[in-house]
């Protein structure tokens, strides 16, 4: 039986293995989630099912805040059925204003649309960083993501999900520590990423005081 393009992105998201990590970089306590990463993983599984992903790019410049603003739409087509296609929107990724702010944002973008599309879940796994997953199900295609502040040098993305899965006071405090360098370099070189990981982690210490 011919399958629909839903049917086929639900195949491509239980077919999809995990993605691998990249290595350590010196200064780091994670090993990234890296774009080529999850597009080749993803792109895999997408082109075993019959379906083909373009991208298209809206970038604005934000002078207030000093960096650009890259908004991927992603559109999945199905090959078998040219007049059938899903469109994930609304992924977008900030940069920099210099001359890699735009490269790294719509990559950062795309690799978050490819993440919504099948799926894929990101976890810790051990101190180390995560691990990625495929859910058994697909959700909502059609998703939004708020906007993220990118650094070359520090992945706050993953330091907010340390700090969201804290479950104590203590564990909470640790992490500051732990990542006591990184902010630094954030609050001094970045102050978006910094201030994005400082009301998440604020968030977070109100939750843990009221559980006291």
């Amino acid at each position: 039986m011919k399958k629909n393009i839903y049917q086929k992105l639900h195949s491509a998201c239980l077919q999809a293995g995990a993605v691998k990590k990249a290595d350590k970089v010196k200064g780091m306590h994670f090993n990234p989630l890296l774009h080529d990463a999850v597009q080749e993983v993803a792109t895999q599984a997408l082109l075993d099912n019959n379906l083909y992903v373009t991208c298209n790019y809206l970038t604005e410049v934000m002078d207030k805040a000093d960096a650009i603003m890259v908004v991927c739409t992603m559109k999945i087509h199905d090959i078998d059925d040219p007049t059938s296609f899903v469109i994930v929107d609304g992924c977008s990724a900030m940069g920099a204003m210099d001359k890699f702010g735009t490269g790294n944002a719509m990559s950062y973008s795309r690799k978050y649309a490819f993440l919504n599309l099948l799926n894929l879940k990101t976890g810790i796994k051990d101190e180390d960083g995560y691990a990625s997953k495929s859910f058994n199900k697909i959700s909502s295609v059609k998703e939004e993501t708020s906007p993220v502040y990118l650094d070359d040098k520090v992945d706050a993305e993953e330091i907010k999900e340390y700090i969201k899965l804290a479950k104590n006071s203590k564990q909470f405090y640790s992490l500051a520590e732990k990542y006591k360098g990184q902010l630094q370099y954030l609050m001094k070189n970045n102050s978006k990423a910094y201030q994005q990981i400082k009301k998440v982690a604020d968030a977070k210490e109100l939750q843990l005081n009221n559980n006291v």
